[in-house]
C-alpha cells in the first residue's frame, strides 16, 4: 500500500503522497539548497514557467508555498535530503499534495526570515527557475563580525601567551632556568621606553586594515568551467580562503570575504559589503576563459571611466558583469535608483589607487608565471565600483587553457598565488598607508 501523511494546519487537511507518485504538467529537472550566512536560496529548475503563491506563519517559524500546475514526483521530493543540519534558516522541508494540480512546501525555519519569492527566465545552461530567497529579518552586520573575529584571535593569542608563560614559571619551579629563547633574546627595555612603545603597538592595531576579498561567481552562478570540468567558483574560493588566511596572520590586518562557501552574490551586494566594512582595499577574485584554448596568462584589471582599454578587456568586463543573470537577481527587489546611483560614483582617486594596487599585485604574480598583459588593464567591471575604495579584478589563469587548469587544481600554485597577492597588498601598503578611519576598530 503507497505511504501517505497527513499535515493539518489552520483547518485544512494536506496529504503528503508517497515518492511513487508521478509528475504531470510541468516537470520539475532539478532542485538545490544553497546555505550561506547571509542567506539561503532554494531552487526549483523545471522545463515550463512555475507560478507559486506563499506565507509565513510564526510561533513555529514556517514559509509555505504553493505551487501551480505541478504534481509530485521523485525529483522534486529530492529537495528533503539537500537540507543540511547546519543550514543558519531551515530546519527541514516537507512537500506534498496540496491539491490536484498544486504541491506545497513546508519549510520549518531556524529563524524569522523575510522571504523573496521570484522566477528566473532560462540562461546559459539552466532552464526555468523557480527561486526562493530566505533572508533573515534582523541581517548580519559584517563590521561587527570582523571586531568578532579580531577579538576571538586576540584571546587566543593571548591564551598562547600565558600557557608558554606558565610553562616558563613551571620549568623554573623545577630548577630548570633556562628561558624560552623568545623571552632570553627580549631584553627588558625601560618603564617608560616599554609604554610608549605598547601604546604605539596599540594604536596600530586598532587602526586594523580591512581587506574585502571578492571570489567570483559561486551557487548558481559556476562561472567559467574548464576542459577536465574545474568549475571557476571552486578554485577562486580555495585561493581566497587562502589569502585570507595569510591576511588574518598579520597582527593589523583582516579579511573579509564577500562569500566564505559555495552561495551565490549580486554583484551590487558584493560592493556594499565591502563598504559595510568600510574596506581599505577589494580584491575580486576569477580565473579567466576564452573561446581560444591557447590563451594563457594572468592579468589584473582596474576600473575605467572612459571605456576599455582593449577590445578584451571589455570583452572581459561584459562576461563577468553578466553574472548577475546567471547567478540569479530578483529584479523587482532590487533598488534600481540605488544601483545607479552607486555604479556612478566612481572617481578619478579610486582608479589612480586601485592602479597603484594593480601594479604592485602584477609584479609578484609576474614572478610566479605568465602574464597574459604586462601592465593593468581597465574596463568598466561593476564589481570594481566602490567609489571609496581601491579596487582590482585579478584573473589567475585561463581556466579553459588545460595546462594552467592543472595549475589552478594545484595546492601548492594555488598557494603561490596567494602568496603573490599578500606580496603586492603589502607592497602597496608600504608606499601608500591606510588612512584614518572616521571611527576605530
Amino acid at each position: 500500500m503507497k505511504r501517505r501523511h497527513f499535515l493539518h494546519r489552520a483547518g485544512s487537511l494536506v496529504l503528503l503522497l508517497g515518492a511513487s507518485d508521478i509528475a504531470w504538467g510541468a516537470t520539475i529537472v532539478a532542485v538545490r539548497v544553497w546555505p550561506a550566512p547571509d542567506y539561503t536560496r532554494v531552487t526549483l529548475e523545471s522545463d515550463t514557467p512555475l507560478q507559486a503563491r506563499h506565507f509565513v506563519t510564526s510561533q513555529p517559524d514556517r514559509l509555505v508555498v504553493d505551487v501551480d500546475g505541478l504534481e509530485l514526483s521523485p525529483t522534486l521530493r529530492e529537495i528533503v535530503g539537500k537540507v543540511h543540519a547546519d543550514d543558519p534558516y531551515i530546519a527541514g522541508v516537507r512537500v506534498g499534495q496540496n491539491q490536484p494540480r498544486i504541491v506545497r512546501l513546508v519549510i520549518d525555519l531556524k529563524q524569522p526570515i523575510a522571504p523573496q519569492v521570484f522566477t528566473l527566465a532560462p540562461v546559459a545552461d539552466y532552464r526555468h527557475r523557480l527561486v526562493f530567497d530566505l533572508y533573515p529579518t534582523v541581517p548580519i552586520d559584517p563590521l561587527m563580525a570582523l571586531i568578532r573575529e579580531k577579538e576571538e584571535a586576540e584571546r587566543r593569542a593571548q591564551a598562547a601567551l600565558d600557557d608558554a608563560l606558565g610553562e616558563f614559571i613551571d620549568r623554573i619551579g623545577r630548577g630548570n632556568h633556562t628561558a624560552p629563547p623568545a623571552v632570553a633574546a627580549a631584553p627588558n627595555p625601560p618603564a617608560s621606553r616599554r609604554s610608549d612603545a605598547e601604546a604605539g603597538q596599540r594604536s596600530r592595531v586598532n587602526r586594523l586594515i580591512i581587506v574585502a576579498l571578492d571570489p567570483g561567481h559561486g551557487g548558481e552562478d559556476p562561472g567559467a568551467i574548464g576542459p577536465a570540468g574545474t568549475r571557476e567558483k571552486d578554485v577562486v574560493l580555495a585561493i581566497a580562503r587562502r589569502l585570507r588566511d595569510r591576511i588574518n596572520a598579520e597582527p593589523n590586518m583582516r579579511a573579509m570575504m564577500t562569500r566564505d562557501a559555495d552561495f551565490f552574490v549580486p554583484l551590487r551586494q558584493r560592493v556594499e559589503k565591502a563598504r559595510r566594512v568600510q574596506a581599505d582595499l577589494f580584491i575580486s577574485i576569477h580565473a579567466d576563459a576564452f573561446t581560444n584554448p591557447n590563451a594563457r596568462g594572468a592579468s589584473v584589471y582596474a576600473l575605467s571611466e572612459r571605456g576599455a582599454t582593449s577590445e578584451a578587456a571589455r570583452w572581459l568586463a561584459n562576461k563577468e558583469n553578466a553574472a548577475d543573470i546567471v547567478g540569479g537577481v530578483n529584479v523587482k527587489h532590487s533598488d534600481a535608483h540605488v544601483l545607479r546611483a552607486l555604479m556612478d560614483m566612481s572617481t578619478t582617486a579610486q582608479i589612480n589607487d586601485s592602479l597603484k594596487l594593480g601594479s604592485a599585485v602584477l609584479g609578484h604574480i609576474g614572478k610566479i608565471g605568465r602574464l597574459h598583459k604586462p601592465r593593468v588593464e581597465q574596463a568598466g567591471f561593476a564589481v570594481l565600483k566602490a567609489p571609496d575604495i581601491p579596487s582590482i579584478l585579478v584573473e589567475t589563469a585561463f581556466i579553459s587553457n588545460r595546462e594552467e587548469e592543472q595549475q589552478l587544481r594545484s595546492a601548492e600554485y594555488q598557494d603561490q598565488l596567494a602568496d603573490a597577492l599578500m606580496n603586492g597588498i603589502r607592497r602597496y601598503f608600504q608606499k601608500n598607508p591606510p588612512l584614518a578611519r572616521n571611527r576605530q576598530l
